[in-house]
Order: structure tokens, then sequence, then C-alpha cells
């Protein structure tokens, strides 16, 4: 005898073992998983009522074809907020130095949590082997807050990933498009990238050279797009520029590689900033032991802010990361995917710095 089906409810799809997660509805109806969210589980006075009819009937019908029914264990927790936000660096040690460039993030982090009412948790198992560590559950402990903030420029995929399918509210702090539903917010390296060329191109120089280093993080890629698009912009040949990606910098590019570029009319110089800041004491230091002039004989530019370590030297031309406005924007979006929210952050703009390492070319015979 077959067994009775409940009224009202659509079976599963056949072949299933799990229960249908709120990401794979939203896949399914092309929306965001937090739309899926304000449909599947409006909240009075919420902010459900401006979704339109024709996506509430999108996100319907998928539910209904992949028989999702909301966790009852999950919208208890979910009411059950205890206010606390989480902080996990994906570093080797916890940006708590002052002198550490993540440093200013979390001064904006800490003075937008606490106007919006919410205390921190710091997880610092990235330092220690915990969290951190490699393996199936390596985040799990960040879900002891009502939702968590990450930052830097490695991160495992498939953990944030399967916090994102598991309708764990995340932010992370720098572009992570290619990370499917996960939030993020980030300054805009692009426009600021292709000011600092421009102004290189305003100074005469036709021959640049960006130092990068070697992966694949989006700031680096961001760069490097607005380096190219720079060049573009001001007429300069792109097919033809030369873009220095290493994995060492600070090993790799030798004083005699300096030397070429420049016997063969490179007059200037720009180089990415990251927290190991290797692609700028490598260049300085390339320079320095190749007896160049800057900026008589080259000019040199950072794009973003130097390392505390080297707070001794001329400040450079480039542009600063408006890293504490970052930080509070960050917790903003936070807070709001925590509320069951949509929202996006706008990217934040960087401010051009002018500095004593850059001016006119040589005069060549």
């Amino acid at each position: 005898m077959e067994p009775r089906k409940r009224p009202g409810r659509t079976p599963a799809p056949t072949g299933r073992t799990a229960r249908p997660r709120q990401a794979e509805v939203a896949r399914l109806a092309g929306v965001s998983q937090a739309t899926v969210s304000l449909v599947l589980s409006p909240k009075p006075g919420g902010r459900g009522r401006i979704i339109s009819e024709e996506t509430r009937r999108r996100v319907l019908e998928a539910a209904r074809s992949l028989g999702y029914v909301p966790d009852p264990a999950a919208r208890r927790l979910a009411a059950a907020r205890n206010n606390l936000l989480g902080v996990f660096s994906f570093t080797a040690t916890f940006p708590t130095d002052v002198q550490h460039s993540y440093y200013p993030f979390l001064v904006g982090v800490e003075c937008e949590a606490a106007a919006l009412g919410y205390d921190l948790v710091l997880f610092t198992g990235s330092s220690t082997g915990g969290a951190g560590a490699a393996g199936p559950d390596a985040l799990s402990r960040v879900r002891l807050a009502d939702g968590c903030l990450f930052m830097g420029r490695q991160t495992p995929r498939a953990e944030l990933r399967r916090l994102v399918e598991d309708g764990f509210p995340i932010v992370h702090l720098g572009r992570r498009e290619e990370l499917e539903g996960v939030a993020w917010v980030g300054a805009d390296y692009v426009e600021a990238t292709r000011e600092v060329v421009g102004h290189l191109a305003e100074l005469g120089h036709r021959r640049i050279v960006l130092i990068r280093e070697d992966d694949d993080a989006p700031a680096s890629a961001d760069r490097q797009r607005g380096f190219l698009e720079g060049l573009e912009a001001a007429g300069l040949p792109v097919g033809t520029a030369t873009v220095f990606r290493s994995a060492d910098p600070q090993r790799e590019l030798t004083p005699e590689r300096l030397r070429a570029w420049t016997d063969e009319g490179v007059t200037a110089f720009v180089a990415e900033e990251t927290d190991t800041g290797a692609a700028w004491r490598g260049l300085l230091s390339a320079v320095r032991e190749a007896g160049l002039d800057c900026p008589a004989e080259v000019s040199l530019a950072l794009l973003g802010s130097p390392p505390s370590d080297l707070a001794g030297e001329p400040v450079p031309t480039g542009f600063d990361i408006p890293r504490p406005q970052l930080g509070a924007a960050a917790v903003r979006l936070l807070a709001a995917l925590v509320a069951g929210e949509e929202a996006r952050e706008p990217l934040v703009g960087c401010a051009f710095r002018p500095g004593p390492t850059t001016g006119p070319p040589p005069v060549r015979p």
C-alpha cells in the first residue's frame, strides 16, 4: 500500500536525500539568496513588500519545483540573534598590531559595529591552526556569531561557499565576484590606478612598467586592469606594455633587469601594494642597487600605501586606500544581511597622493 501524501506539500524530486537549500532556490529562480529569504520568510515591517510580483512568483515556483520547505531549526536559530558579528582574517597573524596594513580596517569595523549596537568576536584561528586550518569544518566556529566579516588575499573558496549555501550571512572585505553569492565591499582600484598612470603620462612618460605579485587576487587584477586602461586613455601602446609578475619580487627583480628596462626606454615604474609589501620593497631595492636616481632618472609610484616599517622613506606618489571607511561599509552590509535585508555597498574611491618620487622623464640624447 502506498503511503499517503501530505496535502499541500509538493514532494521533493526523486533521488534527493538532502533538504533543498535556499541557495538552490535562488539559483533556479535567478535571484539572490537574500531575495529568496525575503519571499519565503517575510518579517513584519520588513522589506519584502518592495519585491516585485514577478520576482516573487519565480521564487515560489522554484521553491515548489525543488520541494523546498523552511527548516524550523534554522528559523529558530535565525530568530535567536545575539548581536555578535565575527571578524576572521586569512593572514599569518591576526592584524592587531597598529603597524599592520589591515589594522585601519579593524578601526572602521569597531566604530561602525558600536554605532549599530553590535559586539565583535575576533577569530584568531588563521594563525593558530584552529578555525583557519584546512578541513571540511575549517570555518565552523564563525557560526557562533550572527554573521562574519572575512578579509585577506587568499581565501578557502569551498568553505565560504558552504557558509553561503547554509544561509549564514558573510561579507568579504575586498572584491570577490568570483565567489558566487558572497557579499563584499571594495575599493575602486581600477579608477585609482588609471589616475596614477594618467599622472605619469602627463609628466611625459611613455614607457611604464607594472610590478605585481604573481597570484590571482582580485585586488591585483583590478590594479592591472586600471594600469592597462590608463595607458590606453593616455594614448600609449597597450600591446607592448610590460607587466612583471613575480612570486618573489624582492629576489627576482634584480638591478640588471631594471637596467635592461631603462636601456630600452622605460622611465617609470608602478608597484602594487599588498599585505607583504614585496613588490614595492623589491622595486626600491633594485633601483638603489642599480644606482638609479629617483626621480631624475626613473619615476616610481605605489598603488596604495607604503609598508609601515618604511616610514622613514619619502611617501611615494600613488593613492591612499580608505581602510576605515571600507571597514565601516563592510559592517553596514553585514548588519543588513543579518537582518534579512537585500543590500549592497558601492565601491569606495581612493584619493590620489602626489609625492616626490615622480617627475618628468630624463632627456635622452
